[in-house]
């Protein structure tokens, strides 16, 4: 089992200390930038909250017809290992992938993408992030014990800010269903040549139809390939109301990977879910014991959408071969991952099991 490597440190974004020079970090616990050489601070920038992350309107996105100072012209290349996509700044023309190590060398030309709206700021520094990992990997039944191992060294973790979407839609649906309502009726039945009786369950059905609405706020969707879904999906609930006006101050000392989920394709994603809502709230409308759904349409208006950056602390191993990921959500510390499993530790398991199956059923046949 072997550590992997950090990324090399043209990918993290750098604000100089105006003292000596040094690079500021964004340090979660004091909300500021701040200089580990001189130990300068600084606080951070920031606007008219309510202004700088107003939504963005969704057909005019589809459209091109975005004002140009939501666009951002960017140098960045696809991991062939992962996916992310990987942002290049400056002169730097090869670097390591955040999310895996793989080296990654930048493409020709350009690529132009919605600019982040909103920053929720990391709240969790990376020493806390470790404990709530090791912590986490301490509870793993069956794992190698090098892992064990790998959560003692300490080794450092790598802050990321992943991107997401969130949508805004005002939603209005017709339905045409059933409404089922559960009765009992008696029925008698023969058991070993006698009469018995017994209570049977029915559903007496009706028509039903009307219409529900609903306005979604902030449906999140994840615009990265680079982590499991599962994952990144487990690491909710984030809160929202935390979020903060985008400023490349909050990403001192920190990486940002670039969307490659395109929002229309997190649109269709945000729609899933929100078609799913709607068809809770339909049969909670039909009421009853019972509901039937047969038709829901659904107008859907006035969607908005932001670019947004959530903060996630990651750490990787690779392990006869494969690279395993643990990821932990920068603003509560819950934490999800991937592992391997020892089949040493199974096959012992398995035989131990036998064998306590074998003494209680050597007890039982002794005392019978």
């Amino acid at each position: 089992m072997t550590d992997l490597p950090p990324p090399v440190p043209q990918e993290t974004t750098r604000f100089p200390c105006p003292n000596c020079g040094a690079d500021y970090r964004f340090a979660p616990k004091q909300a500021k930038l701040v200089c580990d050489h001189c130990g300068h601070e600084e606080p951070t920038e920031q606007g008219d909250r309510d202004t700088a992350i107003a939504e963005l309107d969704f057909k005019a996105a589809l459209a091109e017809q975005l004002p140009a100072a939501e666009i951002v012209e960017t140098r960045a290349s696809s991991c062939p290992n992962c996916a992310a996509h990987v942002v290049f700044e400056g002169d730097t023309h090869a670097t390591e992938c955040p999310f895996c190590a793989t080296p990654v060398v930048v493409d020709t030309g350009t690529h132009r993408q919605i600019k982040p709206r909103a920053v929720l700021p990391f709240q969790l520094a990376e020493r806390t992030a470790h404990d709530a990992m090791n912590t986490w990997l301490g509870k793993l039944w069956f794992a190698p014990n090098g892992l064990a191992a790998y959560a003692r060294k300490g080794r450092k973790m790598n802050g990321v800010y992943v991107p997401y979407w969130t949508y805004d839609a005002d939603t209005k649906s017709r339905y045409q269903g059933e409404r089922g309502t559960v009765y009992y009726v008696t029925e008698t039945v023969m058991r070993d040549g006698k009469p018995e009786q017994r209570q049977v369950q029915k559903v007496r059905w009706r028509p039903a139809s009307g219409r529900v609405k609903r306005w979604f706020d902030d449906v999140l969707v994840l615009a990265s390939r680079a982590l499991p879904k599962r994952y990144t999906d487990a690491l909710q609930p984030w809160d929202l109301s935390k979020l903060e006006p985008y400023s490349p101050e909050f990403l001192a000392g920190f990486q940002a990977e670039g969307y490659s989920v395109e929002l229309q394709d997190g649109y269709d994603e945000a729609r899933a879910h929100m078609d799913a809502v709607i068809r809770r709230d339909v049969a909670f409308d039909i009421g009853g014991d019972r509901q039937r759904i047969h038709h829901i349409s659904t107008a859907v208006n006035d969607v908005t959408f932001k670019h947004i950056l959530l903060p996630v602390w990651m750490a990787a191993y690779k392990y006869r071969g494969k690279t395993y990921r643990f990821v932990v959500n920068g603003q509560t510390g819950r934490v999800q991952g991937e592992r391997p499993y020892s089949a040493i530790k199974i096959a012992i398991a398995v035989t131990l099991g036998l064998l306590a199956a074998a003494a209680i059923g050597y007890i039982i046949a002794q005392n019978q």
